[in-house]
């Protein structure tokens, strides 16, 4: 089991967790993991879907210009709060920044899952590239993965910029 330390043995200081009130950096191997899960379940859905005889989703230009501009506003929400917490050293409200870090994490979330389903869809379509219909269900289902990558890291750099700069006047 990874993460935690054998009986009887004291955590080194480098394996204890975050001191009690603050939240853990969200996983990047979690991020892969969910992306992987979003593959199978986006191959799965268009096989599962196809085998009884129905027409697989395609991605609309509405999905991407709504994912695009999803990632648009987690951008500045990042940048603004980067300005705010890191270069002026302005306090917020504890709830905004509760808000603002659980926004982030989930954003990371999602944009990982969709990045995979997506991803899924265009892997499904591959192997008929030479018709114009396929294709186009490709690129599309690529934009979108590519556009929900852009989601998970305006999700990450939010969840970065919530964090408490270190004080450099505290002495341990």
């Amino acid at each position: 089991m990874s993460g935690g330390t054998e009986p009887g043995r004291a955590p080194r200081d480098d394996e204890q967790g975050p001191p009690p009130g603050s939240v853990r950096p969200t996983s990047r191997r979690l991020l892969v993991a969910i992306a992987v899960l979003g593959v199978a379940v986006g191959v799965t859905l268009v096989k599962a879907i196809e085998a009884g005889g129905g027409v697989a989703p395609a991605v609309s230009w509405l999905t991407l210009i709504a994912w695009a501009f999803l990632a648009a506003l987690l951008f500045a929400a990042a940048r603004n709060t980067h300005q705010r917490i890191q270069v002026r050293r302005e306090r917020i409200e504890p709830s905004r920044a509760v808000f603002l870090l659980m926004i982030g994490k989930a954003s990371a979330f999602v944009g990982a899952l969709c990045t995979g389903v997506y991803a899924g869809f265009a892997l499904s379509f591959l192997q008929a590239m030479g018709s114009s219909g396929p294709r186009n269900r490709v690129i599309m289902a690529g934009a979108a993965a590519v556009i929900s990558v852009l989601v998970v890291t305006a999700g990450l750099l939010l969840e970065r910029a919530c964090r408490i700069p270190e004080d450099p006047d505290e002495t341990p």
